[in-house]
């Protein structure tokens, strides 16, 4: 296990003036970003995660469900999945994320997982495995072989059992606020289990409940305005279908035994103020040879507190990776 620890004394890493380049439904250019970046931080970031919003999303019949997905960059790059975590859909990743990854040549998908957003929830049973088969029917429905994959939180539950059981899919692995679940893993808050499930509240007010359980509460103090970092959700969240998801969590008896099975590279990125910093550290001394990067007074919301240092990692994770295999 290579143990990294990252503070916000890393140096500027040179993103800063990236354009990215979308397959799908919009054109955006460098002067759309020019634009943008003049304006407030607020109007700039949410213009940004506006621009990927607006591209249309297609889908795709996988098995008993249609899944929403959008591919974005250059689809003939290198391909690399991102799976959401709990409560969440495809319009929740940061457009920051999203631009670095395509500027540095990857082919991007972001998906609905079963019953979110705009994919349907088809007739069977909720459960990480079944989350995983539907990954793996996407990738095979993109003609996609083999794919780099990044899974949030609960899409790390999914992450490493599509690693687990289809993995000749998976090139490398990054596990971010991760843990290989079972009896001992750290149990989602009880307050945002109430608040995401909670059918009688707004869009808006579930994602200002929400909010500052992503963040440590001195750093959310300092940065309360979250539209200048956090993109808005368009898409419908039932609540029925995030009890579902929860259900699947509960009944999921985690991989904590198999794990060490996991043979790619695998980049796990965990904030020390976040809950399940422990179960992150136990998931990386399980997989040999993984990196185990954490980054300091950074929370649940890491991509979206410390986007430049969470890029950067992830891209120095991925190049590295690549060079070893070529």
């Amino acid at each position: 296990m290579m143990v990294l620890c990252f503070s916000m004394l890393l140096c500027d890493n040179g993103f800063s003036s990236f354009v990215p380049v979308y397959s799908q439904g919009q054109n955006i250019n460098s002067s759309s970003f020019s634009s943008s970046q003049s304006s407030s931080p607020s109007s700039s970031f949410q213009s940004k995660a506006a621009m990927i919003n607006n591209i249309p999303s297609q889908k795709v019949t996988v098995g008993d469900i249609e899944i929403a997905y959008k591919q974005l960059g250059n689809s003939n790059a290198k391909p690399i999945i991102l799976i959401t975590g709990l409560g969440a859909t495809m319009d929740i990743w940061s457009p920051l994320l999203l631009e670095q990854l395509t500027s540095s040549n990857y082919s991007v998908i972001i998906f609905d997982n079963r019953g979110m957003g705009n994919t349907t929830a088809g007739t069977k049973q909720f459960s990480i495995s079944q989350f995983a088969k539907d990954t793996a029917g996407l990738l095979d429905a993109l003609k996609i072989a083999k794919a780099d994959v990044l899974g949030w939180s609960l899409g790390s539950y999914i992450a490493q059992e599509l690693t687990l059981t289809y993995p000749d899919k998976v090139s490398s692995l990054i596990l971010y606020a991760s843990g290989c679940g079972g009896r001992d893993a750290t149990p989602t808050s009880p307050k945002i289990i109430q608040i995401i499930s909670n059918p009688s509240i707004s869009m808006q007010e579930r994602i200002e409940k929400l909010i500052p359980f992503l963040f440590p509460t001195k750093w959310f103090k300092a940065n309360p305005d979250y539209l200048n970092y956090f993109p808005i959700p368009k898409e419908s969240i039932s609540a029925q279908i995030i009890r579902q998801q929860l259900e699947a969590v509960a009944n999921w008896t985690g991989t904590c035994n198999t794990i060490s099975n996991i043979t790619q590279p695998t980049l796990v990125i965990v904030g020390t103020e976040d809950a399940p910093l422990q179960d992150a550290l136990m998931l990386a001394r399980k997989i040999l040879g993984s990196w185990l990067v954490q980054i300091r007074d950074a929370g649940h919301g890491l991509m979206y507190q410390y986007p430049s240092e969470f890029n950067r990692v992830l891209i120095t994770f991925l190049e590295n990776s690549h060079e070893h295999k070529e």
